[in-house]
């Protein structure tokens, strides 16, 4: 048996339980790993109350969610041959289905995880898989961010936006702008941005121009503004809502909504960026797994630096 966090209906925190499970056993394909950490992304609260991808599970109660692991390959499903017991990985794991991580035990397809970065411990390397990929895939995979671009970040001191930034100076970017709060500016000048425009005092349309690529990680109205900041050619990536129909084309640029997915192959490049010292997670609290709830009310009060974690196991 094993401990994890279970829930049995939508809802708010109080559906998120702490209780005693069976390990689950790995099937064809798949690892059993045993978790050390496991990341807490906003889209957690949001599926815990039945919003986002939630939609799409049929009848998953009860279920365990946390999709973000790092720990240590306990068992191999049959036909697998990449890792062995007592490796150590990390990964997005079953996303965007019922995932599992927030466990002392999950079963993954092995092409969701790849060897932990050597440099990270547990719970930074937690922290990394669905906001990297997230970024790897909307800069990158969609957005085709060049050496040299002009690139604006949305929400750049959060968990997707932090590692963005670093991401994007790795990469060659010429010039960094982020949008965030004036008490997060010295954080991120010491992580890449060259331009930090305080949300609560300046309308960032009103002061930038000619963006290559734009990382959109707000939606609505600040979606909207960012159109017209993009110079004729340029790249407008959302991780929110859906674009507007033809949008792009009227105003001769380029956009893209980007749903994240496992990939091991580019997890692996992180992991190569990350030991290179290129990206460090910033982890702005730590909590037990039995202090979900209180991770998941702090996520959703959407002020944090970097990510929260819980630590399964010492």
């Amino acid at each position: 048996m094993m401990k994890a966090i279970r829930i049995h209906e939508y809802g708010g925190l109080e559906v998120l339980r702490y209780e005693e499970v069976p390990i689950p056993k790995p099937e064809e394909g798949e690892v059993l790993v045993r978790v050390h950490a496991a990341g807490v992304n906003p889209s957690d609260a949001k599926i815990r109350e039945g919003k986002a991808f939630a939609s799409m599970y049929e009848d998953p109660f009860p279920f365990i969610p946390g999709w973000d692991v790092s720990g240590v390959v306990c068992e191999l499903g049959s036909g697998v041959t990449n890792f062995k017991e007592g490796d150590p990985v990390y990964g997005m794991v079953n996303f965007p289905y019922e995932g599992g991580g927030y466990a002392e035990y999950v079963t993954a397809p092995a092409f969701h995880l790849a060897p932990k970065p050597a440099s990270l411990d547990h719970v930074q390397a937690a922290a990394l898989p669905l906001a990297a990929l997230t970024v790897w895939q909307s800069l990158f995979d969609a957005a085709g961010l060049r050496k040299g671009d002009k690139v604006l970040v949305h929400a750049a001191a959060g968990g997707v936006g932090h590692l963005a930034i670093q991401l994007a100076r790795w990469k060659g970017a010429s010039h960094i702008i982020g949008t965030a709060a004036a008490n997060d500016e010295g954080y991120l000048k010491t992580i890449g941005v060259d331009e930090v425009i305080d949300y609560m005092k300046v309308n960032f349309e009103d002061v930038v121009k000619d963006v290559d690529v734009v990382l959109d990680c707000m939606g609505g109205e600040v979606q909207e503004r960012s159109w017209q900041v993009l110079k004729k050619g340029g790249f407008l990536v959302t991780i929110m809502e859906p674009l507007p129909e033809g949008k792009a084309e009227a105003l001769g640029v380029r956009a893209e909504r980007v749903f994240v997915k496992p990939d091991a192959g580019e997890l692996r490049e992180i992991s190569k960026v990350t030991e290179e010292g290129h990206l460090v997670p910033n982890i702005y609290k730590v909590f037990s797994l039995e202090e979900a709830r209180e991770a998941h009310e702090l996520i959703e009060k959407g002020q944090t630096r970097g990510k929260i974690v819980l630590s399964v196991k010492e």
